[in-house]
């Protein structure tokens, strides 16, 4: 089992950038496939970006691709989200979460066993 908590989140202008993190405990995070979701008020809680075991693959929703990187330290077993240029249509509450299971990077909410407690993001037009 693994236990995982964000920070980073906050308020920015548009435009600007902020760095989520996500520090995991417990069973090492390099077990684990790890992604970021958002849930914005009244909206389903959707996949931001995932990253594999080793860090050697990354996915993206299409909405921030080329905008957010997403990125790992096993050594640190932290998680991080770069996130750039950003819009007002990114205020949501941030996730992360752990996938234990060997299949690849998958997007859906179901695929993931753990989560953080979420960290609010808020951009400013």
């Amino acid at each position: 089992q693994v236990q995982l908590v964000e920070s980073g989140g906050g308020f920015v202008q548009a435009g600007g950038s902020l760095r989520l993190s996500c520090a995991a405990s417990g069973r090492t995070s390099s077990s684990y496939a790890m992604g970021w979701f958002r849930q914005a008020a009244g909206k389903e809680r959707e996949f931001v970006a995932g990253i594999s075991r080793t860090g050697y693959t990354t996915r993206y929703a299409d909405s921030v691709k080329g905008r957010f990187i997403i990125s790992r330290d096993n050594a640190k077993n932290t998680v991080y989200l770069q996130m750039n240029s950003l819009e007002p249509d990114d205020t949501a509450a941030y996730y992360c979460a752990a996938d234990p299971t060997p299949y690849g990077l998958r997007t859906t909410t179901q695929a993931y066993d753990y989560w953080g407690q979420g960290t609010q993001v808020i951009v400013s037009s």
